[in-house]
């Protein structure tokens, strides 16, 4: 019997209530004027199966050093590293309202997810009158999920205050520019 080669990986799961309707927090995964009012800044969707997603981020110099830690890597000069990080993925499954399922990973190298190499699934389940949401992230490359878990722990309660009307600036984004 041959022996299989196995990678390592993880799951990160979250689960936040959001004061707006499933139809609603839906739209702020598949609108890119929605998307950018609470994850990112600039973002192409197309909310189909087989349709690309792709959110461009735009880092403040403390959170590219933030995240070099988390991901244990030594971060390149500023002048050396992109200005933006993009992460790109597929939508796999479009279930208005109850459910998305994308791939997900990053076109820069240093952050050692690479593009559409992991799985986000997204589900929208009515609650009185708001929408609890959860994630799963899965294929995670062993190392990389507290890097995952901080940007899904920073942006989740973003995507609940912009979905009940309360989008404000992101403090991770560089203001420059």
């Amino acid at each position: 019997m041959a022996e299989e080669t196995r990678t390592e990986t993880s799951v990160f799961e979250h689960e936040v209530r959001i004061a707006a309707a499933p139809e609603t927090v839906f739209g702020y995964f598949t609108d890119p004027a929605r998307i950018v009012q609470w994850m990112g800044v600039e973002a192409t969707l197309d909310p189909r199966p087989g349709g690309i997603c792709r959110i461009a981020f735009q880092p403040a110099e403390a959170v590219r050093d933030g995240m070099a830690a988390l991901l244990g890597v030594t971060r390149p000069p500023a002048t050396a590293e992109p200005a933006v990080w993009v992460m790109s993925g597929r939508f796999v499954e479009v279930d208005p309202p109850h459910r998305i399922e994308l791939t997900w990973g990053w076109q820069e190298d240093v952050i050692g997810v690479p593009p559409q190499s992991t799985a986000v699934d997204v589900s929208f389940v009515p609650d009185d009158d708001g929408t609890l949401l959860r994630l799963v992230h899965r294929r995670l490359p062993a190392g990389r999920t507290a890097f995952i878990q901080a940007g899904w722990e920073h942006y989740l309660p973003r995507l609940a205050a912009a979905a009940a009307g309360d989008a404000r600036p992101d403090p991770w984004q560089d203001a420059a520019d």
